[in-house]
C-alpha cells in the first residue's frame, strides 16, 4: 500500500523542553497505523536515537534522524525554531556538530542554541523545515512583513535550495490560521515547496494534560498559574494518515511531500 504521510515532527520523552512520547511506543503505534517511516526530533539534542534508530529497524520502520533547533539570528540575535533533518551520514556528522557547538558556545538563556551562519555554513547532507510559526520565515508572515519573509524565504532558498521546506501545522493554536494563509500565498507567488507536521508531543489526545503537567515542571510553574504561556494543544497527537488526509484535504501537495522527505532521508548507523 502507497503510504498517504509520514509524521516529520516528533518529541519524545527525551526532548529537554517538552514531549512524553516513549520510543518503543512511538514505533509500535507507527506500525499499527501503517505508517512505514517516521522521525523523532527532540529539542536540541540526540539523546533517543540508538534507542529509536533500534526499535524502527526492528519493527521494520524507517528511522529519520533530526532535531528541533533553537537558532539565533546573526544580526538581531533573535531566535527561532528550525526543524533540521539528515539525508544522509554527512547531514548526520553536521547535525551532532551543530548541536555539539549549541551547548558549548551558543547558550541562550539557559537552553542550548545554533547561530544561523552556523547552519548555512554546514548545510550539506541536512533538509530543513522553516519551523511553521516558531520559524524566522513564519514570524515575520504573522507580523506581515511580507518584503523582509520574501528576503528570509531567498536566504534558506540560496543555501539548501531545494532541502528547505515551508512547514505548515494545522493544531488549533494561537497565529497558526493567520500563518498558514501568509505561508501557502508566499509558497505558491515563489513556487516553493510545503510540507504538513502535527508538532507531536503526545501519542494520543487524552495525554494532553500529563504533557502539561511535564512542562510545567520544565517551566518552574504551577498548572493554575495564570501568567503561564498555553504554547501547545491537545491537538499535537500522533495522528493517524487519515486524520491528516482530512486536515489537508485542500493542501493535497504537503502531504505528499512528507513522502518525499522520507525518501530522500536515508541514514545508516
Amino acid at each position: 500500500m502507497t503510504p498517504e504521510f509520514i509524521h516529520l515532527r516528533v518529541h519524545s520523552e527525551y526532548s529537554i523542553i517538552d514531549g512524553l512520547v516513549r520510543i518503543p511506543e512511538l514505533v509500535s503505534k507507527v506500525h499499527q497505523l501503517d505508517m512505514p517511516a517516521v522521525a523523532v526530533t527532540d529539542f536540541s539534542n540526540l539523546f533517543a536515537l540508538v534507542k529509536f534508530y533500534r526499535s524502527a529497524m526492528t519493527q521494520g520502520i524507517k528511522p529519520i534522524i533530526g532535531a528541533d533547533v533553537l537558532v539565533c539570528d546573526d544580526d538581531s540575535n533573535e531566535q527561532f525554531r528550525i526543524v533540521l533533518l539528515c539525508i544522509n551520514n554527512l547531514g548526520y556528522k553536521h547535525l551532532t556538530e551543530l548541536l555539539t557547538r549549541a551547548y558549548l558556545e551558543g547558550q541562550q538563556g539557559g537552553l542550548p542554541a545554533v547561530k544561523r551562519a552556523w547552519v548555512l555554513q554546514h548545510n550539506e547532507g541536512l533538509l530543513a523545515l522553516s519551523g511553521g510559526r516558531e520559524g524566522d520565515l513564519g514570524k515575520l508572515l504573522i507580523k506581515q512583513d511580507h518584503v523582509r519573509a520574501e528576503q528570509c524565504l531567498a536566504l534558506w532558498q540560496q543555501h539548501f535550495a531545494d532541502r528547505y521546506y515551508i512547514e505548515l501545522q494545522r493544531t488549533g493554536r494561537d497565529n497558526e490560521d493567520r500563518y498558514n494563509e501568509a505561508a501557502l500565498a508566499l509558497a505558491s507567488s515563489q513556487q516553493h515547496a510545503v510540507v504538513a507536521t502535527n508538532d507531536v508531543r503526545f501519542l494520543s489526545a487524552d495525554e494532553y494534560e500529563a504533557h502539561e503537567v511535564r512542562v510545567c515542571i520544565n517551566q518552574g510553574r504551577v498548572l493554575s498559574d495564570p501568567r503561564r504561556a498555553r504554547l501547545y494543544s491537545e491537538q499535537q497527537y500522533l495522528r493517524s494518515p487519515a486524520e491528516m488526509l482530512a486536515l489537508y484535504q485542500d493542501v493535497p501537495e504537503a502531504l505528499t511531500n512528507t513522502i518525499e522527505i522520507t525518501k530522500r532521508c536515508n541514514v545508516h548507523l
